[in-house]
């Protein structure tokens, strides 16, 4: 069984170029409607499921992950047939690989994303990192400790970082 579209659920047509301020009014209009505390009793399911995808929509990053999980391959443009299907296609040996892609445009993304905080969470990183090593120096956890807060700290800048372009 499918899990129903979050758009559906807030009752907000599935486009990812909806703002922060629709998908909110959305979500208020029916957390108001069926919280669990109202006087009768609310909507318990229905508010459940609001609150999930209000928190899948509320940001724009969300909401073109979710429209793109929505996408069909009939959305998707058919692949070219060869090499041939588009005059002045780049050759194979010329293309950019996606590591090298990503690389290239991690300059801007951070740029265009949340620089400021995806620094502070840096700095963090790098104290407890550092206060672990002082502490803990000679003990067989603080490498452990060490490599779980950089793993932490890479696992989550994703979420400062802006859209790749083109996806």
């Amino acid at each position: 069984m499918t899990a129903p579209s979050p758009f559906a659920a807030l009752g907000l047509p599935a486009r990812p170029d909806l703002t922060d301020a629709q998908v909110r009014t959305a979500w208020r209009g029916i957390a108001t409607a069926t919280h669990p505390d109202r006087r009768d009793g609310g909507d318990t399911a229905r508010y459940t499921a609001a609150v999930a995808a209000y928190a899948q929509l509320r940001t724009a990053w969300g909401r073109s992950e979710a429209y793109a999980d929505l996408a069909t391959p009939q959305d998707y443009p058919p692949p070219p047939a060869g090499p041939q299907a588009q005059p002045g296609a780049v050759p194979p040996a010329a293309r950019v690989s996606a590591v090298a892609r990503a690389a290239l445009l991690l300059p801007a993304r951070i740029r265009h994303g949340r620089p400021l905080r995806l620094l502070i969470r840096a700095v963090a990183a790098a104290v407890l990192c550092l206060l672990t090593v002082r502490i803990a120096a000679g003990e067989p956890a603080a490498p452990a400790v060490v490599t779980g807060v950089i793993i932490w700290w890479l696992l989550t800048a994703r979420a400062d970082l802006a859209p790749m372009p083109g996806l």
